[in-house]
């Protein structure tokens, strides 16, 4: 009988150092905005990033964190065989979290689990998690992978993903202080970005038995490509809004629209006091094609599509009513679409919708 070996067990680990040696490229392609802050270690347990430079000094910073990752969207891409953007995904799940205290992204982790080593596979993963990284000018500063063949089924995979940022103390925002008078400004989503997709399956491949490269007429688009269409990352814009003297102390809130939709992530944000309900007025805003297709091959009910889906709003902002439009206007210097929402107004801690 021949000695059992890790490769044996389903681990190979030359084909693992084969993965790991295409990884450090696509780490560095990240680390333009901050060339002096990551500090370089090569084959370090860890990632050092410094948080002062010569280009920006905190008096009193705070760190954010956020931890997310990208739910069973992974099994829509590991149907249709499609990985490049699905690290975009788990990228944008965790900033936007965190730009919602006011943080600047600093860098980025990635743990990656797979049943078998997979060099290509792991090669598009990550690739996706740089791009993403790029987009919110994040260093990606490492990650792991771990390979566990009898967890993970052949060809099964599953991501997660760690944010960090930093804020000033006296700039954090909390949403304490939102008032009446304040308006809603809502981002365009890029689509459904990465919620609700054990329902999406449900729908689209089991109760409307639509295969992954069937052409919808309606969107212009193959069911795959609609459904894999990259989550939104804000950086850009919500760090266009928060550079400007004028608009920053306008912000009182910013809400990242998830699971729960508009009504309990824009709720989330409002003064504990009590004192401030928002209104939203539907029709108020532009709903992406994807949203009605969905709810019309379910059919699923209108008051679960705005409870399980962005709904076309990926991201909002609550601000004073008179820098509603300075606002507004530096995120379309971003190239983001936005609309006003809804009001705050005095009443019962809440969230509705208006017609």
């Amino acid at each position: 009988m021949s000695d059992l070996t890790y490769k044996s067990a389903g681990v190979d680990l030359d084909v693992y150092q084969q993965s790991m040696q295409k990884l450090p490229e696509l780490l560095t392609r990240t680390h333009g905005p901050h060339q002096q802050r990551v500090m370089p270690l090569p084959g370090g347990f860890a990632g050092l990033f410094r948080l002062n430079d010569e280009a920006r000094r905190y008096r009193d910073p705070v760190m954010v964190s956020g931890t997310d990752g990208v739910g069973t969207k992974i099994k829509v891409a590991i149907m249709a065989g499609r990985y490049e953007t699905i690290g975009i995904d788990l990228v944008a799940m965790c900033v936007n979290d965190c730009l919602c205290l006011g943080a600047e992204p600093l860098f980025f982790l990635d743990y990656i689990a797979l049943g078998k080593d997979n060099p290509e596979l792991l090669g598009q993963l990550v690739k996706g998690v740089s791009d993403g990284c790029v987009q919110a000018k994040a260093a990606l500063l490492g990650g792991e992978t771990a390979i566990m063949p009898d967890l993970y089924a052949p060809g099964d995979f599953d991501m997660a993903g760690f944010a960090v940022g930093v804020v000033e103390r006296e700039e954090i925002l909390t949403g304490e202080t939102i008032e009446a008078g304040d308006v809603v400004i809502g981002l365009a989503s890029s689509g459904l970005h990465s919620n609700g997709f054990s329902l999406v399956r449900k729908v689209v491949f089991e109760s409307a038995g639509l295969q992954p490269d069937e052409h919808v007429e309606e969107l212009d688009s193959t069911v795959i490509e609609a459904l894999l269409e990259p989550t939104r990352i804000y950086s850009a814009a919500v760090s266009a809004v928060m550079a400007d003297d004028a608009s920053r102390p306008a912000v009182h809130g910013m809400a990242h629209i998830t699971g729960g939709g508009l009504e309990e992530n824009i709720e989330r944000i409002l003064p504990a006091d009590g004192e401030c309900r928002v209104t939203l007025k539907r029709g108020s805003w532009d709903i992406p094609p994807v949203f009605g297709w969905l709810q019309s091959l379910g059919p699923v009910d209108e008051a679960e599509m705005f409870r399980v889906f962005n709904m076309g709003i990926g991201y909002s902002l609550v601000v004073a009513a008179d820098a509603s439009e300075t606002v507004r206007s530096l995120l379309a210097g971003q190239g983001i679409d936005s609309w006003i929402i809804g009001d705050v107004i005095t009443g019962e801690r809440g969230v509705e919708f208006t017609s």
